[in-house]
């Protein structure tokens, strides 16, 4: 007669929960390069910016050729205006990398590496395997997001000093406002790229190329934002994401519109969750043979 011997028989003691620690999960993806070359390319594109405007030779709220005043216009007004306008360059589409990057690599790279297995074998449970992985992965897109803010606020005070926001709209916020509002704007951005984190993690649990995962997330959203061109799509547009991307404008007004943002928010986070979850069901039925 065969016996069946269960986890807890086999290593007394053992906790599911106690498995592969968010600390270790953090700590493997922070020694990996390409997590440190992504926070240098984003830490260098606000110097950059400030040498194409010091080449460029930049006025201050000069307006375009048409006479209204953009982001850039303002850009080298103040500390803030300047960091306001790194987030206005990069949210369409550079901080959209990091985010696939990090939550498409995760789950992939480890079967490209035949390691995969042997993490469930160890025995790490697959739903908590999917959950520490996707923690750090979100929480490594958070910190590219606030890194590019901060970098590029210390560096725009350094150069144009620390002084209101001047808004595009008129008026300006005062330097004590300027930073909540800022703060706001990186967590309406950090929302709205759940849906491409959603992607990217799912993917990564369905292929077994990393590239194949990041590309496939950044390509999905890249038509995303083409289809949110087509206007002949009229109010289905709404449905989109990427219609949504740009709400936290509504931030840098005097005063605070919250529309927007909140309807990018229910978009964003429902097309997340359904990504998500489908992600966390087919990683429970999957062969894992790498």
């Amino acid at each position: 007669m065969s016996t069946v011997c269960t986890l807890t028989e086999a290593a007394p003691g053992y906790r599911a929960n106690r498995t592969l620690p968010l600390r270790v999960e953090a700590l493997r993806q922070w020694r990996r390069r390409r997590t440190l070359v992504m926070g240098g390319v984003l830490a260098a594109l606000p110097f950059i910016m400030i040498i194409a405007f010091a080449v460029g030779g930049g006025q201050d709220g000069g307006g375009g050729r048409d006479g209204r005043i953009t982001l850039i216009d303002t850009a080298t007004a103040s500390g803030a205006n300047f960091a306001a306008t790194c987030l206005f360059v990069s949210a369409g589409f550079l901080l959209v990398v990091p985010v696939a990057l990090f939550c498409g690599d995760t789950v992939a790279s480890e079967a490209s590496w035949s390691s995969l297995r042997y993490l469930l074998a160890s025995p790490v449970p697959r739903a908590r395997l999917l959950w520490s992985k996707l923690v750090v992965a979100l929480g490594f897109s958070l910190a590219a997001m606030v890194l590019l803010p901060a970098v590029a606020l210390a560096a725009g005070t350094a150069a144009y000093g620390w002084g209101p926001l001047k808004l595009p709209a008129g008026g300006s916020l005062t330097a004590a406002q300027s930073v909540p509002r800022l703060a706001l704007v990186v967590a309406f951005v950090f929302v709205s790229q759940l849906v491409t984190a959603g992607l990217a993690f799912w993917l990564s649990t369905r292929t077994d190329a990393p590239l194949g995962a990041v590309g496939g997330a950044v390509g999905l959203t890249i038509v995303g934002n083409v289809l949110d061109a087509v206007t002949a799509l009229g109010s289905w547009r709404e449905f989109l994401p990427a219609h949504w991307q740009f709400a936290w404008a509504d931030a840098l007004q005097p005063h605070l519109e919250w529309g927007g943002m909140i309807k990018g928010t229910a978009v964003s986070v429902s097309y997340a969750l359904v990504l998500f979850a489908l992600a966390f069901r087919g990683f429970a039925r999957k062969d894992i043979v790498s």
